[in-house]
């Protein structure tokens, strides 16, 4: 296996961006350089390290440690390389007499209050301060100082003030006061790149030391997000990972993606042979620039966990017991019962559903089973239940199907807005880069019925939250626009040259319209007419405006039509096309724009075509040599409707647990049950396996090699640092499926099924593993005319030629409140866990979320007798359960809201089956439901948790 490993140096101070350069000379070496770069960083880009402690690339220099002395001829003094900045024609002297003396008794001072245990210590061989001690060539130490920070007691045995113990209550990573140095970095790191604010330096003097929250505060009971910003700054052993200290430090690394949400960080896994130490987030990584979140820092041990599943297993019924059996026995099974169901039910009783959790490559093969060996379209994807509108309405109005930006656009916004989006616990590392845009003076206007994070903390506050009604998005942004077109603040010369000018007249007369004015829509969304018609004034004069949106817009059954007024919105006021501005979906899951990219919907193939198109069947056909059929095929809801029916009857989900992530639990429930043959492909046997005759391990992101697809377009690779625990990659077992049925496919690595999608979809006919290896990440399309990909799309001319305005009418939803169920639900995540929870319920993640609760505002709390931390029957026309109350002003009185994190709680049990009109997502967002006091779980959740220990027996395989 070859690493992938990059010069991965640290130049002391952040890059300048100025273009305009500075040439000086340093130790005798000519260096240019941009204007504005630190002494620091010009002698580093010459190849001539400066000693460093408080310094470091993440964050802006802050000279307190007094070890990157230098001399510059011409001035008196020696001054702090990482403050100074460079100018014309200046000369720098690193290694004079003066600052080597300066710098050996500046370390004396470090080390006489460090303790010395290097050999025992877990940064031993990782450590700055080590390294820096033997760059300065200390030898001695002359100072023997009294009063010490890494001593209990003194030396006749009294305890020593100054002393303070190790606190290990995160369950990551430790904190030994005894060996801080007061660098700051873990402070600054904090601040700047996460945006926390959670550290501070408490005490004075010789009294400093780093502090998280309050005097009574631990790492765990602060406000501290555990991103790891502050473990990575850390130039000691003060903050250090628990799997460093228990394993050793690594000594290789590889470069890989992170397989948690759609920002697509880029991290260094770090090795010790085939162990995986820790995951650091890499510095050259375009989606997060060194920085990471709980979940792809830490939150990997899942890999390792005893639930996984490492061999195949089979059972004729699923009352029966799994019993292990060979690969070559399990995919036989399927294949056989599979070929059955055909033989009595006709083609299409059998289809598959591909995973947003998979690689492109592997997503790529599930549609091509699908579609050439079982020759049917019945293939849909978990984007059918988050971001399918996204899909349709970007789609009708743009011509693409995907987010206008990069991330690094934020950087250059002046006004976003955020809809339906909770970033801080769902994107953290993307909030932690719009937080830092937002201290810098940009705005924020959030449209949310919860009091997000951003709407108000300590560090970042929004200039206007719409706390609008659930359901009522189409109306609260049809009331933006209305201002915006009423008051004259459109970009007229914009839409004349980018869009259709008479499609916009008919789009300016029906918002126009009076029905749509913020003073006719106010008791219909809840929003005070005077804060919205402030929120469209700004959008609309504010600068460069840029709208990011979640599933709080998709996931309403009209869904599609917000998709489309954001569209409206941002093409009204020219924000389309340069950098800062654009529409940009925030995608849940780490490659669930992969998985729509690759022909993941039942009716397009890969490249978003029609697969009524003769011309685009044609290419796939005369390269898999079968042909394909012109009907689309079945969602995801018309699956299980068909199975219910009987009509359906088999069915292969890699990757997916659709009984807990999919709505009306019941149904999906009944529909399983109905189907002759459910293969299960996944790490664990989720709640879908449940119902599942054939379970085939699955393989985690770090035993495999691919790419993933992020919310920006941005492909990135992922690269094996492990041989898979189950002995076969996910791609292996598609493969070996479809040859079990016949098919005689031959791929030896997904490098070549990446070059079969190059061959057959224009968008990434460009794209490569060399590309990749080259480039770092494109984004798509990367082809002929964009070689090195697109940041930023429609910058000349929308994909489909003019943008197209687009009539979106508010149609409310037939899920109404009513005397039985007066309270409206919505759903979300929360920052420490992800999705249904199959990843992180398995980690130490669970110290900060171990169950599902319910927020609700203390006065509907009040009226129903219900109190913090009590049991409430959640009850809608859908179902019911039960989970504790925790009561919150974060939600307006009239809105309840919980997450799904947990199969205990199974809260799509209460969503129904309502969806949006164009696409069928589901409107998770908007359920009517009931809240009174229980005694505990409810009798459903004893019968389903009875139904799932018989579900998961398992006999050992046959000697």
């Amino acid at each position: 296996m070859k690493d992938f490993i990059l010069p991965d140096r640290d130049f002391g101070t952040p890059v300048a961006k100025s273009k305009a350069l500075v040439t000086l000379t340093v130790d005798g070496f000519s260096v240019t350089v941009p204007e504005g770069t630190s002494v620091m960083r010009a002698a580093a880009e010459a190849g001539i390290p400066v000693p460093k402690l408080c310094a470091t690339d993440s964050v802006e220099a802050f000279g307190s440690c007094r070890l990157c002395l230098v001399e510059i001829e011409g001035r008196n003094g020696t001054p702090a390389s990482c403050t100074t900045p460079v100018a014309p024609g200046m000369v720098v002297h690193t290694q004079t007499e003066t600052v080597k003396k300066l710098r050996k008794g500046v370390m004396e001072l470090y080390i006489s209050d460090h303790p010395l245990d290097c050999l025992t210590c877990a940064a031993n061989g990782d450590c700055e301060l080590q390294d820096m001690a033997g760059a300065v060539g200390l030898r001695d130490v002359r100072y023997d100082a009294k009063d010490t920070h890494f001593r209990a007691k003194d030396s006749s045995g009294v305890a020593n003030p100054q002393w303070l113990p190790k606190d290990d209550s995160n369950p990551y990573f430790t904190y030994d006061p005894a060996k801080c140095i007061v660098c700051s970095r873990c402070v600054r790191a904090c601040e700047e790149v996460q945006g926390t604010f959670a550290l501070t330096i408490s005490g004075r003097g010789f009294d400093s030391r780093v502090s998280a929250g309050g005097a009574a505060d631990s790492f765990l009971t602060s406000d501290c997000v555990s991103c790891g910003a502050c473990v990575q700054a850390c130039p000691t052993a003060t903050l250090t990972e628990k799997s460093v200290i228990e394993i050793g430090t690594p000594d290789r690394s590889i470069i890989t993606t992170c397989a948690y949400c759609g920002v697509g960080c880029s991290f260094e896994a770090q090795m010790r042979g085939d162990e995986l130490v820790r995951m650091v987030p890499w510095k050259h990584g375009k989606a997060n620039r060194g920085h990471s979140c709980v979940k792809g820092r830490f939150a990997y041990g899942y890999a390792a966990h005893s639930d996984r599943i490492l061999k195949p297993m089979i059972r004729d019924s699923i009352n029966d017991p799994w019993q292990e059996v060979s690969w070559d026995e399990a995919l036989g099974f399927a294949a056989r019962r599979f070929r059955d169901i055909q033989a009595k039910h006709g083609r299409d009783s059998i289809g598959g559903i591909t995973s947003s959790r998979c690689t492109n490559e592997e997503t790529y093969l599930v549609q091509k089973l699908i579609r050439s060996v079982f020759g049917t379209n019945n293939v849909d994807t978990c984007a059918r239940v988050c971001h399918s509108p996204t899909g349709y309405g970007l789609g009708q109005a743009f011509g693409t199907s995907a987010g206008t930006q990069d991330f690094d656009s934020v950087e250059h916004t002046d006004v976003v807005i955020l809809i339906g989006a909770n970033p801080t616990d769902g994107h953290p590392v993307f909030a932690s880069r719009l937080k830092k845009r937002l201290r810098q003076g940009a705005r924020l206007i959030v449209i949310d019925p919860r009091r997000i994070d951003l709407v108000k903390s300590p560090h970042v506050r929004a200039a206007h939250h719409l706390p609008l009604k659930p359901g009522t998005n189409v109306a609260v942004v049809s009331a933006l626009a209305h201002v915006i077109v009423t008051e004259g603040l459109f970009d007229e010369a914009f839409i004349r040259r980018r869009c259709d000018w008479d499609e916009f007249q008919d789009y300016a007369a029906f918002i126009s319209e009076p029905r749509h004015a913020p003073e006719a829509t106010a008791m219909l969304t809840g929003v005070p007419a005077a804060e919205l018609r402030a929120a469209a004034r700004l959008f609309a004069t504010g600068g460069n405006g840029a709208i990011y949106y979640g599933l709080g817009v998709t996931e309403h059954s009209q869904g599609s039509t917000t998709v489309m007024a954001i569209a409206n919105l941002a093409m009204l006021t020219g924000n389309i096309g340069r950098p800062g501005v654009g529409v940009n979906p925030l995608r849940g899951q780490n490659n669930v724009q992969g998985a729509c990219d690759m022909g993941s919907f039942p009716h397009e193939l890969p490249g978003y075509r029609h697969v009524a198109g003769a011309e685009v069947r044609e290419v796939f056909e005369q390269l898999w040599g079968t042909p394909i059929s012109p009907e689309p095929g079945l969602r995801i809801p018309n699956m299980l409707d068909a199975a219910v029916d009987g009509s359906f009857r088999g069915i292969y989900i890699q990757g997916e647990d659709i009984l807990q992530s999919d709505p009306d639990t019941h149904h999906v429930s009944a529909g399983l049950a109905a189907m002759d043959c459910v293969v299960v492909h996944d790490l664990f046997l989720n709640e879908t396996a449940n119902y599942a005759h054939v379970f085939l391990p699955g393989s985690t992101f770090l035993e495999k090699d691919g790419t993933f697809t992020n919310a920006e377009r941005r492909i990135n690779r992922v690269r094996k640092v492990m041989a898979p625990r189950n002995g076969l990659a996910d791609w292996e077992v598609t493969m070996a499926l479809a040859n079990a049925m016949g098919a005689g496919w031959t791929y030896t690595h997904p490098a070549q099924i990446m070059d079969e999608v190059a061959m057959t979809t224009p968008s990434f006919a460009g794209v490569s593993y060399e590309r990749l290896e080259e480039l770092g990440s494109v984004q798509w399309p990367c082809n002929a005319a964009h070689p090195e990909g697109t940041p930023v799309m429609h910058v000349d001319g929308f994909v489909r030629g003019k943008g197209r305005f687009i009539v979106t009418e508010y149609v409310a939803t037939d899920e109404r409140t009513g005397p039985r169920f007066p309270l409206l639900l919505t759903t979300g995540r929360i920052l420490s866990q992800y999705n249904v929870g199959a990843q992180t319920r398995r980690t130490s993640n669970v110290v900060w979320h171990d169950q599902d609760v319910l927020e609700i505002h203390p006065h509907d709390a009040e009226s129903r007798g219900v109190k913090e931390g009590d049991w409430v029957r959640l009850a809608s026309r859908a179902g019911e359960t039960t989970l504790r109350a925790h009561l919150t002003d974060r939600v307006s009185p009239g809105v309840v809201y919980t997450t799904f994190h947990h199969p205990g709680t199974q809260a799509n049990v209460i969503t129904t089956d309502h969806s949006d009109w164009a696409t069928n997502c589901p409107e998770y967002k908007v359920t009517a439901v009931q809240v009174a006091p229980s005694n505990g779980p409810s009798d459903w959740q004893a019968d389903y948790a009875a139904l799932t220990e018989r579900a998961r027996r398992i006999l050992p395989a046959a000697e």
